[in-house]
């Protein structure tokens, strides 16, 4: 943008006052900030000039200047005050200036230029004197001070002496220098007594003075030599002394001197390992995952010193993933695992000398998926070119599309946080790319994709980040500037619009991005554009046509961008544009160039020269060339397989970005092949060609240093040295070593041998009597000599006369597990005053000092076995040889050994082969190629080579048992040679498994043919008879012959034989079994040297009942042929008691007739279903009415049949024991009431039978019988006791015992305590209330509820009460009561009460009753009285 310019302001006056100000404030900050340095170079031209300062960099004039005046101009209203309105004018003399020396040309302007540069140079020429003056005075100053120096003077010390701590043997070189004239006499003192070389073994001091630089070098350094040193120097002027402390320490290991911890703390802050290495990490989609690590020490500050990484991107705690730390461990923690988390990961911990850091891959697997063969789902969802309404969505295609190629994607998108996702569009399967339109602007959207096969649809892939639709365009329309110290201004080119109410066309219609199924048109906005918001309508016209068409859309097209989905392959479009807004729509746009379709993108071909080499015991890498051509690449998927499996299994899910890869988790020995595809937006590539099978193994590499220097033997002039092998053998055997020798009394190094010693033992001879030597080696193998070792201790070159024999040497522990090791060594080679007779074996404990006896007594052999150790512990173990002067010199410890059961620690497995020898065989996958099997027979040495034979394989060995004997009983062990760990183990063979070995090898030498069923006996459907047996798989080879009666029989009708070698089955099938075939059959097989025979009887009994079976069988076959029974009648008792009598019929047609009959009559109640051919007849309550013979009849024009089901004797007790069994099983618990006349103990039942189920009341374990006191009794659902008149000693627990044949049931109450007061309560109220109702005052009978009688008739009305004590009796009429006078008479007879009415008439109609009354109650008896005249029809009168 360009900020308007007033061209009338420049050269015009400027306010002096304002002028005044400015030139003050220039001359303070020159004077604040002194005159700078530059180198100035000049130049003119006509229209430029530049400066340049003595770093050559270029003054520029910036934005800020057109910004200022900018905001000058916004602003100039906004102040008023006089300091405001100076300091604007101030400024804008400032610009003034500035712009006049922007856009100004002329020759003032550059007569400015020439000035200020000239000023600038001499400026800095004056500075550059200046500062030479300065150094020639301090040059000056110092020649004034060294001849002072120089001049005569007493001795002094410009550098003292300082103290050392230094380690026995070592050498201390003290130093200091002095200044004297003329030059001094130097003395040095230990503990201030004057050191005399002469006066010590030759080179033990050595005294110099070099030009006032005093040395003294104490050599060999013991503990004697820890004191306080003094140099003293003296002339004619005086003397000075200057001392130091020496301090000589014995090592101790790492707990002291420099080497300890304390020292490293104190000096560097504490040193952070990692204790625990990152092992690669295998996890599943959408389940959570974790790396952990160790640390020597505390991490201070963790949140900032440790520190995670992918792929090389920091990563920092969310939601789903969480960084730890806690008692020295660190862990990332993933809630969630999704394939874009797949990736090297790396943690990074910050220590004094430098970060130490650790890497694993973590590789992601696909999550099941919910259909079965569908692929795996799609990663890296990016949103690309986001506009107002429309994007570019592209993601990464699956690794695993599991047998079947993607044929599509379907996306999905979630609005804002609705959490809702909705399908919004489904892209072709060639591409990973894809246009989303329809969206608003200012909301936001995430998208996911899945990917979609013939099986169905993938999982859906992990959301993209959300995105914000906004205009891009508008951003750039838009301008910051800044001004006034630190405010800003917000310009916008809209505002420098143009009023325009039509716009006009947009411009530069083209095709920005063509693809297989869309093309997207872009265009720019038409100039000028006007202020009104615009939005844009699109029109296509297909070549050749000559006619344009709208494109239709849902929603107006906002953007500059729309993407075409509906286009036909094939054809040539072209496009132009309409620009709209409020006021009306603009003209076309000129047309786009013709655009067409591309056809089907191509994947990426695989990369070339893929090449796999050995790694680690379970990893390979992989290297490969990269590809080069086609669209852009994505990385690449790698895939494996076992060599001779058909199946490739991926590998990564997340593409490679580049051309080297390490795989982990390989099986230690296997072979594998890979192969790589490269992967685009078009897809997933081809596979390259597979490897060449490769054996997972550790690569070769130099091996690491001896260590553990020991001496063996020493003479006058000689030593034996030994020392342990590399711990890392770098895969290769150990060709020798290389040995070195120092003598402390020289500089150099010396080369003991010039060929490779072969063993870990090397006599070095030509030494000098009584001088001190050192050792170091280097081990050599096939690929190179390895690291040097650190030097050993001193030994002293002196003939060693000790009776005690030396130390032992070579002790090695194998076949470690849990709890036992097996210990060996080497005898010593110096034997002291005897031979040796013994050894002796102890063991330290980690952590531990303290060295303990393995046993208690000295052992002769070189090998132990020690057991009863501590799982999980370490120990460290010596030896020491015993003669008769005693114990000799330990050996040198082993390392520290771990005891703990490996899982895949391979055993000596014991068999028999094919050819029936007894074998021991050992296997070891991870055994380095040029490993050995070294094979022993009770640690004594290898086998006997007369008695076994060893056969070597890849990886594996094997010993051969020739003539198995007592004399082969014993120990046979095995050793991998040239291994980094231990690959050992060791097999006892005994007695008793010789034996069982030997009796398989007879049977696999003699071999018999595995029988797996003997003769076998069926008969089939139709009345067939079936002889057959099984035996093992045969050979197409195999022979039989069956033997009959001795003679042997071929296939014939009635007798087929038949024998499939591949089943081992051989059969027999005889079509009508008879008399004939009676007797005994032989098979006899052989297949090569195999055999057996297996014969069958077939007499007597046994060929009786197969002849009656096999006659049934086909009797009842040909039943079948018609309508049958499938299932024969049954009865069933349900749950509520009832009888069912079921059957079942098949074979039926619409015709067939289906009958029940019950002794021999028709049965109405059976039912039949022709649906199903279920007949059912029910017996809701069995009794002896029911007991008969039952038989169901089906026929139709086929046959018919018939079932029987008897319901007599045995089988009807069996149908009543069983309906007994359910009532037992029925009874519900016992239950407790009160009754009138005493307690009543009960329980429901379904069903009661008192012929088959029998009750027995029990109280307090004692039997009850019913008495005067209790009562008990049943009906058809109750089971009852009734205690009549209870009291206290009723109390207790009631059983009751229910007994149904074998179905024996007790149920159990305890009346006592509230139950028993309850029960009596309710008792005594109801014997209450019956006594109140027996004596309660009532009318019983005689009342009749309605009476009709003629006019002038005498009507009487009879009635028995009843009441003790008698009841007081009144009549009442329509309740009021009745006065006995004239016509109205009472009479009471005992307990008959009569009331007469003489002569009645219509007015004595109404409704009578007799009340009766006593202490216990009362009652009312009624009666309505209607009364008619003569002549009348009588009337009921209605009950009031």
């Amino acid at each position: 943008m360009t900020l308007p310019h007033n061209p009338g302001n420049v050269g015009g006056p400027q306010l002096p006052q304002a002028a005044e100000v400015h030139r003050l404030e220039r001359r303070q900050e020159e004077e604040r900030e002194e005159q700078r340095q530059h180198s100035l170079r000049m130049g003119s031209s006509v229209r430029r000039r530049t400066f340049r300062s003595s770093s050559e960099e270029e003054y520029q004039f910036s934005a800020a200047d057109y910004a200022l005046a900018a905001a000058l101009a916004l602003t100039a209203s906004s102040e008023t005050s006089w300091e405001a309105q100076l300091r604007r004018q101030t400024s804008a003399v400032e610009l003034e200036e500035r712009g006049q020396k922007r856009v100004g040309f002329g020759n003032d302007l550059e007569r400015t230029d020439v000035a200020f540069l000239r000023t600038q140079w001499l400026l800095r020429q004056t500075r550059n004197r200046r500062a030479l003056r300065r150094r020639t005075e301090e040059k000056v100053r110092e020649a004034k001070e060294l001849r002072e120096l120089c001049s005569s003077r007493g001795p002094w010390f410009w550098i003292p002496l300082r103290s050392h701590a230094v380690w026995e043997h070592a050498t201390v070189l003290l130093t200091c220098t002095i200044q004297a004239s003329p030059p001094p006499q130097v003395t040095w003192y230990k503990n201030d007594v004057q050191i005399d070389p002469r006066l010590f073994p030759a080179g033990k001091y050595r005294i110099t003075n070099n030009y006032g630089l005093l040395t003294l070098e104490i050599r060999r350094c013991t503990v004697e030599d820890s004191a306080t040193y003094m140099v003293k120097a003296k002339n004619a002027y005086g003397q000075a002394s200057s001392f130091a402390k020496v301090l000589v320490r014995t090592y101790l290991g790492k707990d002291a001197g420099f080497d300890s911890e304390i020292f490293k703390r104190l000096m560097f802050g504490p040193s952070v390992e990692f204790t625990s290495v990152l092992k690669p990490v295998f996890a599943r989609e959408k389940e959570p995952f974790s790396l952990t690590c160790l640390f020597s020490e505390a991490v201070l500050d963790a949140e900032e010193n440790i520190q995670w990484f992918r792929d090389g991107k920091l990563m920092r705690s969310s939601a789903r993933r969480q960084t730890l730390y806690a008692d020295r461990q660190a862990s990332l923690k993933v809630s969630s695992a999704h394939k874009e988390d797949e990736g090297l990961y790396t943690v990074r911990v910050s220590s004094p000398f430098g970060p130490r850091e650790q890497s694993t891959y973590v590789f992601v697997r696909d999550a099941a998926a919910e259909k079965p063969g569908a692929p795996g789902s799609p990663l890296n969802v990016l949103c690309l070119d986001v506009n107002r309404d429309c994007l570019i969505l592209t993601w990464v295609p699956p690794s695993d599309t599991r047998g079947s190629p993607v044929t599509g994607y379907s996306i999905e998108r979630c609005q804002g946080e609705s959490g809702q996702w909705v399908p919004c569009h489904e892209a072709p399967g060639g591409t990973c790319r894809c246009p989303i339109q329809g969206l608003v602007k200012g909301q936001s959207y995430r998208f996911r994709v899945r990917a979609i096969n013939k099986a169905g649809s993938s999982l859906p892939s992990k959301a993209s980040e959300p995105v914000v639709m906004s205009d891009r365009d508008a951003a750039q329309r838009k301008t910051e500037i800044p001004f006034d110290l630190g405010s800003k201004i917000m310009v916008s080119t809209d505002d420098l619009e143009d009023f325009v109410t039509i716009p006009s066309p947009p411009t530069s219609v083209h095709a920005s991005e063509v693809r297989e199924a869309y093309a997207v048109l872009s265009w720019e906005e038409p100039k000028p554009r006007g202020r009104a918001p615009l939005t844009y309508s699109l029109e296509k016209s297909v070549i050749g046509s000559g006619t344009w068409e709208a494109i239709r859309t849902e929603n107006p097209v906002q953007s500059l961008k729309f993407a075409l989905l509906d286009l036909e392959k094939g054809k040539s479009y072209v496009f132009r544009v309409r620009a709209m807004n409020q006021y009306g729509m603009s003209d076309p746009s000129e047309p786009s160039e013709p655009i067409a379709l591309r056809g089907k993108p191509a994947t990426l071909p695989p990369p070339a020269q893929v090449q796999a080499f050995r790694d680690t015991q379970t990893s390979v890498s992989l290297t490969w060339d990269p590809v080069r051509e086609g669209p852009e690449l994505l990385g690449y998927y790698i895939y494996s397989r076992e060599a001779g499996s058909p199946e490739w299994q991926t590998v990564n899910n997340k593409p490679i970005q580049g051309t080297k890869f390490t795989i982990p988790g390989l099986r230690t020995g296997k072979e594998y092949e890979f192969c790589i595809r490269s992967v685009s937006e078009a897809g997933v590539g081809d596979s390259s060609a597979a490897t060449e099978p490769i054996r997972v193994k550790q690569a070769l590499a130099t091996p690491s240093a001896p260590y553990d220097f020991i001496l063996l033997n020493c003479g006058k002039n000689d030593m034996v040295i030994g020392w342990k092998p590399p711990k890392r053998r770098g895969g290769s055997k150990i060709l020798g070593y290389f040995l070195d020798q120092h003598d402390s009394e020289e500089l150099d190094w010396h080369q003991v041998n010039q060929q490779p010693v072969p063993t870990q033992v090397c006599k070095v001879s030509n030494l000098r009597e009584g001088h001190f030597y050192e050792f170091r080696a280097r081990a050599t193998n096939w690929a190179g000599v390895g690291e040097l070792s650190a030097p050993s201790s001193l030994f002293e070159c002196k003939e060693w006369t000790m009776p005690q024999p030396g130390p032992p040497y070579d002790v090695r522990a194998f076949e470690v597990r849990a709890t036992s090791l097996m210990l060996k060594w080497e005898p010593p080679l110096y034997t002291g005053a005897g031979p040796v007779t013994g050894y002796c074996i102890s063991f330290q404990e980690e952590g531990s000092e303290q060295w303990k006896p393995v046993t208690p007594d000295p052992i002769s052999g070189t090998h132990l076995r020690i057991s009863d150790l501590q799982p999980g512990k370490s120990y460290v173990f010596q030896v020491q040889a015993v003669n008769s002067a005693g114990p000799g010199q330990p050996s040198m410890p082993t390392d520290p050994i771990l005891m703990e059961d490996r899982p895949d620690a391979p055993e000596i497995k014991v068999g028999v082969d094919e050819e029936g020898f007894i074998y021991l065989a050992f296997e070891a996958p991870e055994a380095p190629d040029s490993s050995e099997f070294q094979w022993s027979k009770d640690y004594k040495g290898p086998p006997d080579p007369q008695r076994v034979k060893i056969e070597e394989e890849v990886n594996k060995s094997k010993v051969i048992l020739k003539e198995p004997g007592l004399e082969d009983l014993g120990t046979y062990s095995v050793v991998v040679t040239d291994a980094d760990e231990d690959i050992s183990a060791s097999h006892t063979l005994t007695e008793e498994e010789l034996d069982k070995l030997k009796k398989l090898s007879h049977e696999i030498r003699n071999p018999v043919i595995k029988l797996i069923s003997g003769w076998n006996i069926d008969v089939l459907e139709q009345g067939e008879v079936r002889l057959w047996l099984e035996v093992e798989k045969l050979s197409p080879a195999a022979e039989l012959h069956l033997i009959f009666n001795k003679k042997e029989i071929f296939s014939s009708p009635n007798r087929k034989i038949n024998f499939e070698r591949e089943k081992g089955l051989v059969e027999v099938i005889i079509q009508n079994l008879s008399e004939d075939d009676k007797g005994s059959y032989t098979a006899q097989l052989q297949d090569g040297k195999a055999k057996n025979q297996i014969t069958l009887a077939l007499v007597d009994d046994d060929f009786d009942k197969l002849l009656r079976k096999a006659d049934a069988k086909r009797r009842d076959w040909k039943r079948k042929q018609g309508p049958y029974f499938k299932e024969f009648l049954q009865w069933t008792v349900t749950e509520d008691c009832r009888v069912l009598l079921t059957c079942k019929v098949t074979n039926t047609k619409q015709d067939t007739r289906f009958q029940w009959l019950f002794q021999k009559k028709e049965a109405p109640d059976g039912q039949y279903d022709p649906q199903t051919g279920a007949g059912l007849l029910c017996i809701e309550e069995l009794s002896k009415e029911d007991m008969g013979i039952y038989r169901a009849v089906v026929s139709d024009d086929r046959g018919e049949d018939d079932t029987i089901l008897d319901l007599t004797g045995e089988a009807l007790d069996a149908l009543f024991t069983e309906l007994s069994r359910i009532g037992v099983l029925s009874a519900t618990p016992l239950k407790v009431q009160g009754t009138e006349e005493g307690i009543r103990v009960f329980s429901k039942v379904k069903y009661y039978s008192v012929e088959h189920m029998k009750t027995t009341w029990f109280h307090k374990e004692k039997r009850l019988e019913s008495g005067d006191r209790v009562r008990a009794g049943t009906t058809l659902d109750e089971i009852w006791l009734h205690i009549l008149d209870p009291k206290d000693s009723d109390k207790g627990k009631y059983t009751l015992e229910i007994a149904a044949g074998k179905e024996v049931r007790q149920l159990s109450t305890d009346l006592s305590g509230q139950a028993f007061d309850d029960a009596l309560a309710e008792h005594q109220r109801l014997k209450a209330l019956a006594i109140i109702e027996k004596n309660r005052a009532k009318v019983v009978r005689g009342l009749p509820d309605v009476a009709t009688i003629m006019e002038d008739k005498t009507l009487c009305l009879t009635c028995v009460i009843s009441g003790d004590p008698a009841p007081e009796i009144s009549w009442l009429k329509n309740d009021q009561p009745v006065t006995f006078l004239d016509r109205y008479h009472m009479e009471v007879r005992g307990t008959e009460v009569t009331i007469t009415i003489e002569r009645v008439n219509s007015e004595d109609s109404g409704r009578y009753g007799v009340f009766v009354k006593n202490k216990y109650g009362s009652e009312t008896g009624q009666v309505t009285i209607s009364v008619f005249k003569h002549g009348e029809e009588f009337k009921v009168l209605e009950r009031m």
